[in-house]
């Protein structure tokens, strides 16, 4: 299936869509309200990750169970299903490079799916706070 938009047309939209969901600014307010304070979508770290705190080497990825291909909940569109496999392939590919580039560095890496917030929000949100916890507790 051919795009129907021209070029002009389809970086308009793509200029449109914005970078941070709704989950990520309420998962980030509550965050900020427990008194962490981080950094969102930091443009100088790899992957851009939703969360991250330089100190303490902390990097946290909030991933959507569409964009990301979870693979319990992320359902494929019905149509330009050649499109959309070889799109959503790619954000895997990338969501691991993302993964071994900060592992090999030594940073505390988390990725967390959409769908765990909506089945406990507040179980979700206390993992990521125990999670950035201990890493200041290893701090060196």
């Amino acid at each position: 299936m051919t795009d129907n938009l021209t070029p002009k047309q389809r970086r308009k939209n793509m200029q449109a869509i914005r970078s941070q969901s709704k989950l990520e600014n309420r998962v980030s307010k509550e965050i900020w309200r427990r008194g962490i304070r981080f950094r969102k979508n930091d443009r100088t770290l790899f992957g851009k990750p939703d969360i991250s705190i330089k100190k303490y080497k902390v990097v946290i990825f909030i991933d959507s169970c569409f964009w990301h291909g979870c693979e319990v909940h992320g359902n494929r569109p019905k149509s330009n299903q050649e499109y959309w496999d070889k799109k959503l392939k790619r954000n895997r590919k990338r969501d691991e490079e993302v993964r071994d580039y900060y592992k090999v560095r030594g940073w505390n890496y988390k990725r967390i799916w959409e769908h765990e917030f909506k089945e406990n929000y507040d179980k979700a949100v206390g993992e990521i706070e125990a999670f950035i916890r201990q890493a200041q507790k290893t701090e060196p």
